[in-house]
């Protein structure tokens, strides 16, 4: 029975123990002024992060405004490149043509040929600036700035062919015109002997 009586208080002991040390912490203090910190600085970084949002959708904005003003630049430095193409045809038409159809060593049914060969190359020029006129209304073909920049850019392209084309033209008719001058030159030289 001492050992059941020792057992008891010895158990008694380490319960009483037990709760002293879990007592002694006492309560949980709650501090009202720490809350209401916390939560202020909470919305506070709720509010930041919104203007973050904002500022990342206004700045995706701007980059399309500006590949969107990108791409008209490119597609102006190429209207006006094809424009002054265009133009660089027309003069050669109006002045070169000109000078190899009048030239005394162009044969008569040579005419009715340089013509049709220049025509059909300013013919497709008008063609080209039509089809880009088309192309640039907003109201008949439905494409991204990207699709349009590349049908301009190859029209572009068609464009310097054609010059390059009329440019080669032009010069092998002058030099047709050269050779027949300076052969008629040699065939009717005066002999000095």
């Amino acid at each position: 029975m001492k050992n059941n009586i020792s057992a008891i208080v010895l158990s008694i002991t380490i319960i009483i123990l037990v709760c002293a040390n879990g007592t002694a912490q006492g309560e949980p203090v709650y501090d009202h002024t720490s809350y209401v910190e916390m939560g202020k600085a909470l919305t506070e970084a709720g509010k930041q992060t919104d203007e973050l949002l904002k500022t990342v959708k206004f700045l995706e904005e701007q980059k399309e405004n500006i590949e969107k003003v990108s791409n008209v630049i490119k597609q102006l430095k190429a209207v006006k490149e094809l424009a002054k193409n265009n133009e660089r045809l027309f003069n050669v038409v109006k002045d070169d043509l000109k000078a190899i159809l009048n030239s005394p060593y162009v044969k008569p049914e040579e005419i009715e040929r340089i013509t049709e060969s220049f025509n059909a190359i300013i013919d497709n020029a008008i063609k080209s600036v039509e089809f880009i006129e088309e192309i640039l209304s907003n109201d008949n073909l439905k494409m991204t700035d990207g699709e349009r920049l590349e049908m301009i850019k190859a029209k572009e392209a068609e464009s310097n062919e054609m010059v390059a084309e009329i440019n080669q033209k032009t010069r092998l008719y002058q030099e047709i015109i050269a050779f027949r001058e300076m052969q008629d030159k040699i065939n009717n030289r005066e002999a000095k002997y």
